[in-house]
């Protein structure tokens, strides 16, 4: 088979086939090479051009130039986690070239986190207020079991009902629930939580 002639418009003068590189329409990566049959007056395919790219180089993808009239290697991040520097989020990076503006590969190490502008610095005082409301939900939910667990004795003590033994467990109880109350919680998460009765 004849080798196609291209003019300097790209566009076939003599018939025949042509080897062409192809190339992502928005990336402009090069994907893969391919044997094309042109006839007289028909142009290149889409995303195509008939100059090689270079070899392949680790780290890096092979792209189209952004005037697409060279080849030109691109850092390739693809497949590492990047955070955002406003507020941790992570993202994943799925295309080449740089990384993100506004962007660091370190991870915060808790969501209490801030970028100083060269690392991750922890918020203590956020994280601790934090602390001191999950402390107070742990201290209503302590309390809400314990109550549970007194209600039926605290009828029969109503009654005159209760036996001696589920009187002492509900003194126990009792006091834990006391000692539950007068907890301080402000020390969060440094916190020494009283004992619950066997």
């Amino acid at each position: 088979m004849a080798k196609a002639e291209l003019n300097n418009d790209q566009i076939a003068t003599v018939a025949g086939d042509i080897t062409v590189f192809n190339y992502d329409s928005e990336t402009r990566e090069y994907l893969s090479s391919s044997v094309e049959f042109l006839a007289v007056g028909v142009g290149l395919p889409a995303n195509a051009c008939t100059d090689a790219p270079g070899d392949d180089k680790p780290g890096y993808a092979i792209c189209r130039t952004a005037d697409l009239s060279g080849w030109e290697y691109v850092a390739d991040h693809r497949g590492e986690t990047v955070y955002k520097v406003g507020n941790g989020e992570a993202m994943q990076i799925t295309a080449p070239g740089d990384y993100p503006a506004e962007t660091t590969t370190l991870a915060p190490a808790t969501c209490y986190d801030q970028w100083n502008g060269k690392k991750w610095v922890t918020d203590l005082d956020a994280q601790q207020a934090a602390a001191v409301v999950e402390a107070e939900e742990q201290k209503k939910l302590l309390l809400a079991q314990a109550q549970e667990i007194i209600r039926l004795w605290q009828t029969e003590l109503q009654l005159d009902i209760i036996s001696d033994e589920d009187k002492a467990s509900l003194i126990d109880w009792l006091k834990y629930m006391k000692a539950l109350q007068v907890t301080d919680i402000s020390n969060a998460p440094d916190i020494s939580w009283p004992k619950s009765p066997a």
